[in-house]
Order: structure tokens, then sequence, then C-alpha cells
């Protein structure tokens, strides 16, 4: 029956039940019968409803409305682009108001390789690689893994002209004239090691050399003569000069921007204060920097850039001369400044991670950008080559038949590490790792004469303080059990 319905019975017995009772009472009836009209008036709807009011905790408003639940959506694994052939890794346009180049690549690791080598075949330095990858062992990373490319990059607090030069990074930046400071090419670089840091500071490049001879000073030749590794007054064009095949001189008297004959030294401090560059890089270099050319040579472990309206932070490891404690607080009152400035806000969490890692990785840090591991696992899958670029060799069969004991050990991970290094010294020392009982030993080797051989061992002194000793082909050919080759690093 409908609530009407209801209503008027009501109304009809209460009527004529008044018609028998005293005026007074008649008077209250009425006008408990006119509140009652005003209720319904206000509120004429099914009678279940009313009491769903009277019973809920909404009191007498409406109940919420119901909508339909609507699962939300779970964010989705990211997805990664397609494979490319390679990265862009050393020449970039660039507007005048952005400050980060490049991009991050990924590519899958096979047995052998090893991050020297991928470094030096995508315009790293061996630091850059390392940092970026801490869960690899550089020399020995397990097959079937990825290493991250971290071929992007933000650029240093300086004039965008010359040579610029950020110790920190181990990285150089140059701005051709033409350009006018929107385009830059970028190399990685070796410097000086703790004692004798590479000098900062405003300088010019005041000769050119190809084929330079090397004058060591008196202090390095001592050096070299306690690690007995004697050297000459002046160390002539060749496989044993470090300068390498070009020679760019700093106005600051004995130091230079300049190839190497240990290329896969580039991306460390291992120096005496001059700027190292790949072979490949400095003779590309070399010919487009003219005399006078300005140089500024600055020390930034932390970098700030803009691209696309999004703020990056980029932050290296802080070298030992710095202090620490003053740089990072000078960076979080920069960025606090330029929240206030751009009004834009900034992920403090974010800031926080990228500060304690320091994997010299550019990483947008933006309020709503995305999460660290987000970016990361997005970065630009990478073909992998048929052969890295400056990959040693192994030693050809009839090389000789001379070599060099260069240590023994019962972990074959730390034998294989060795023999990875061995080959990638400079100029490169053949090694292998061969199985002897339950122990490993590391073979340098073949050499074509006992005058090889000599000078491997002095450079396993001198380099890695490795007592190697030589081993004559009648000490090979009479031993018991022949040297089987454990792994071919």
């Amino acid at each position: 029956m409908r609530q009407g319905a209801h209503w008027y019975t009501f109304v009809a017995v209460l009527q004529s039940w008044t018609l028998y009772q005293p005026r007074r009472r008649k008077r209250q009836l009425i006008l408990i019968l006119g509140f009652c009209c005003g209720l319904s008036a206000c509120a004429y709807r099914p009678m279940p409803e009313i009491l769903a009011h009277r019973q809920s905790d909404w009191g007498w408003l409406p109940p919420p409305i119901e909508e339909p639940l609507v699962e939300p959506e779970k964010e989705s694994a990211p997805v990664a682009s397609p494979p490319i052939a390679s990265l862009e890794t050393h020449r970039f346009r660039i507007a005048k108001d952005e400050g980060v180049l490049g991009s991050l690549g990924v590519i899958e690791l096979q047995r052998g390789d090893v991050l020297p080598d991928i470094a030096r075949h995508f315009g790293l330095g061996y630091d850059e690689i390392a940092a970026a990858n801490p869960e690899l062992d550089p020399w020995l990373p397990d097959s079937n893994s990825r290493a991250l490319i971290p071929a992007q990059f933000v650029l240093p607090r300086a004039p965008r002209r010359g040579l610029v030069i950020n110790l920190a990074a181990m990285r150089l930046f140059y701005f051709p004239a033409k350009g006018n400071g929107t385009e830059v090419v970028t190399y990685p670089i070796g410097i000086g090691r703790e004692g004798r840091a590479t000098p900062t500071g405003a300088m010019r490049i005041v000769r050119k050399a190809r084929n330079p001879t090397w004058y060591p000073t008196k202090n390095i030749r001592n050096e070299h003569l306690r690690r007995g590794d004697p050297l000459p007054a002046a160390v002539p064009p060749g496989p044993d000069n470090p300068l390498g095949k070009y020679a760019l001189y700093l106005s600051r008297q004995m130091y230079l921007v300049h190839g190497t004959n240990k290329p896969y030294s580039v991306g460390l401090r291992a120096s005496n204060g001059c700027i190292r560059l790949y072979p490949e890089d400095v003779s590309k270099l070399y010919p487009q920097i003219p005399l006078n050319e300005p140089v500024y040579i600055v020390n930034q472990p932390y970098l700030i850039g803009q691209r696309g309206g999004v703020v990056y932070l980029q932050s290296y490891r802080v070298p030992e001369e710095l202090n620490e404690k003053s740089l990072t607080k000078t960076l979080r009152a920069d960025l606090k400044k330029w929240e206030q400035d751009q009004s834009q806000p900034l992920d403090w969490d974010k800031i926080e991670r990228i500060l304690k890692e320091s994997r010299g990785i550019p990483l947008p840090i933006s309020a709503g950008t995305s999460p660290v591991d987000v970016v990361i696992a997005t970065a630009q899958p990478i073909v992998r080559p048929a052969k890295w670029f400056g990959q040693p060799e192994p030693a050809p069969k009839g090389a000789g038949s001379w070599y060099v004991f260069a240590t023994e050990t019962a972990s074959e991970t730390t034998a294989l590490r060795l023999a990875a290094m061995l080959n990638h010294q400079g100029p490169p020392i053949p090694a292998r790792t061969v199985q002897k009982g339950e122990r490993y030993q590391v073979i340098a080797g073949p050499f074509a004469d006992a005058k090889a051989a000599k000078a491997a061992v002095r450079r396993l002194k001198a380099d890695l303080e490795l007592e190697g000793r030589i081993l004559p082909p009648e000490a090979i050919r009479q031993q018991s059990h022949p040297p089987k080759s454990a792994a071919n690093p």
C-alpha cells in the first residue's frame, strides 16, 4: 500500500476520535496533527527509506550515493623500448637553457665480458661504469646479467666555451666556438692520483704536439726507481711513452691533456696530475683545439641541470680533497632556492637516495617524476656488438715460448680476475689462468724472448706489486702436468 493511503486512514481515525474529547484535548490533538502534516510535506518518501534514515549513522541527511566499486589500476611493470644498435655518447646538441645530455642504455652480458671493455666501447671511463653497476664485479661480471650504460651527463657550472673539465666526474666537455654553446663534445678522462691531484682553475692551451717526448720530473724518476722501474731522462715516442700520440700543453706548467699507452686507466685517479684520454678520443679532439683555447678545470661532484622542464641531479662520490659535509649543505640550500624561485616542488626523499648512492647517474628530482628504480628499469636496450672496441686480442699462436709466472691462489675467481686485469694493462700483458691440483696459477705470455719476459716481470712489479718469475721454454716442457687453461678471460 502506498504511504499516502496510510496517512489518510490515520487522519480519519484521529478526527473521529476527537469528536468525543473535551475542547482542550481537541486543540492539543490539532497541534499534533499540524506538526505531523509539516513533516509529511518535507519528507514524503516510502516508509522503508525513512526507517533506513533513522537507523543510519547519517541522521536525517540522505545516505551517501553508493557508486559501483572500481578496482584501482595496478601500476604496470615498466616496458623498455626495442633494442637499438648503439647510443650517442660523444657529440650532442643542447639548448642554452638546458644542461642534461644523452640517455641511459642497458646491455646483456656474456661469458668473458668485462666492464672496462664495455665502458671504452660506449665512451665511458672505468669509474663511471663501475659506480653505475655496483652489483657487478667489473672484471668478472656474472654471465647473462645486464650492465647499465650511463651515457647521460649534467653539464658542470662553468662557461660554455673551450674545454671544461670536471675532475669529480672524470669527464671533459668541449664547446666548439661555432656551436655558440649549443654544441658539446664529451669524453671520459683519467686524472691525478691522490697526493698528485690535478689542479683546478682557468687556463689555456699554449702548445700542441704530435708524437710527443715525455720528460719525467726528478721526483717521478725517483719514484719509478724505488719501484724497480727506472726511467730515462727523456722517453721518446712509442709504446712505452705514457703521453700517447697527442698532447695539449696547458698554461699551468707541467700539466697536459694527452693520450695514453694505458687506456684502461681512463676513469681512474692514476696519473701524476695530467689529464688522460683514450687514444681514439684524443685523436679526434686534438685537431679541433686551436692554440689559446680556454680551459676551465672544476671539481664538482654534485650537478644540477634541467631538461624539458624537469630538474635532474647527478651525484658522484666526493673526492677526498673536498669537504663532503659542506658541499651537501650547499647543495640542499641551492635546491631549496630553486624550489622557491621556480615554484616547482622537488622530491626530497629521492634527492637523499641519490646523494647516498652516488652512482653518477642523472635522475629526475622534480615532484611527481618516476621513481629511481623505474627510471633505471626503462633504460634503452642496446644490441650487443659482435666485438667490443679495443678489446685485447689473445696472444697469437707461435708468438713465442717464454712465459712469466705471476701468482698462485686457491681461489679460481681471484685468478680469473687477475688474468683479466693483466690482459688490460697498457701495453697488454697476455695472461691466462691454469689449474694445478686444487690451486690456480696466473701465467703471462707467451713472449718472443727473454728480454720481453723480463720487461713483463718489471711491469708486474711496478704496476701491481707482483713478484713474477720467468718460465723459460725448458721449464714449461719439463712440467709433469702442462698448463691447462681454466678459462679464457
